[in-house]
């Protein structure tokens, strides 16, 4: 079953506006999805960037969105729980909340990924996409995913 990801801000595939990455504003895009199974307890997102040097870097985790939760807004603030009762995770920037795209040279992609899951998850905030990834074994129902690229103007 596939989740569709969108954000009113770029297209599947397409270049994420500088607004939201570190040459800009660096906050979170809007993001809208549906197609949620009726049986989910709970949904996540990671966002990651797998053209990073080195290893895959993450710049957002978000888990125990409820489902009746339908959008991410524009700059959601980059705290450890949020106001639906979401948590947020630490990014590789050592922060919690969305950190925007800042690559070193080239043009990367960044693929934010949602999962709907049949559970909510024993994680605190603050915790890693590998955590999340652990705890999300075996609960994941359906996914979907939002692809955008950037590179930076020098």
């Amino acid at each position: 079953m596939s989740i569709t990801l969108k954000s009113s801000a770029f297209e599947d595939g397409g270049m994420i506006p500088a607004k939201y990455t570190c040459d800009g504003e660096n906050v979170s895009p809007p993001l809208t999805w549906e197609g949620v199974p009726d049986e989910a307890k709970t949904l996540a997102l990671i966002c990651d960037d797998p053209d990073a040097p080195m290893k895959t870097w993450v710049h957002w985790v978000v888990f125990n969105i409820p489902t009746s939760v339908k959008e991410l807004p524009e700059n959601t603030p980059a705290i450890r729980t949020l106001a639906n009762g979401a948590r947020q995770g630490i990014n590789d920037f050592r922060r919690i909340g969305y950190g925007g795209p800042c690559p070193p040279g080239g043009t990367h992609r960044y693929f934010f990924k949602i999962y709907a899951l049949d559970t909510e998850l024993n994680l605190e905030p603050g915790a890693t996409k590998e955590d999340l990834l652990k705890a999300m074994e075996g609960h994941i129902l359906a996914e979907g995913q939002l692809m955008g690229k950037y590179s930076r103007q020098r």
